[in-house]
């Protein structure tokens, strides 16, 4: 995942960015398989390694297939994003160990969703239903929205100078 991590943001020609985009989703379904999250996983392998490939394969097809060089040199966006990642590890050190049984997660949330405050049967369909519902609603009206913009881009058309009546 690094290394397509790092031949991402070193390659300018976006056709291997889009594709290699595809394959960093798919190695991240890989991961979320090995830790168990298969719902997760199938999600990610078809909206992520899936439907984003081809539809920004669709737009690519619209635009230039070579990223313009830089008028300047990047720093400040270099500091931010260095400064975040140092922030995010730092962070992440005061987080108990993976699996802790004493975590105060397992203290304090888990036992609410096992007693299952509401009448479902399954603990997953429980959490998503009830407890993150408006979270999932968010997240299905951002993808439609993701959607339908990526619809709308791709029935432009472009005006044929030589053509009068604007045909494509």
């Amino acid at each position: 995942m690094a290394v397509a991590v790092w031949a991402i943001a070193f390659t300018r020609n976006l056709f291997s960015v889009v594709v290699l985009s595809g394959v960093y989703s798919f190695l991240m379904a890989t991961v979320l398989v090995a830790l168990d999250a298969v719902d997760v996983a199938m999600t990610e392998a078809a909206v992520g390694a899936g439907v984003s490939t081809v539809l920004l394969l669709a737009a690519l097809r619209l635009c230039k297939s070579e990223e313009a060089k830089p008028a300047h040199k990047p720093w400040l966006p270099l500091a931010v994003s260095v400064s975040t990642s140092v922030l995010l590890v730092y962070g992440a050190w005061g987080l108990p160990d993976f699996g802790d049984p004493e975590a105060p997660i397992h203290k304090n949330v888990v036992p609410r969703y096992l007693n299952n405050e509401v009448d479902v049967p399954n603990v997953v369909t429980a959490v998503l239903a009830s407890f993150r519902a408006y979270d999932t609603l968010g997240e299905t009206v951002v993808v439609f929205t993701a959607g339908a913009g990526i619809i709308a881009l791709l029935r432009r058309r472009k005006k044929n100078p030589d053509n009068k009546g604007g045909g494509a």
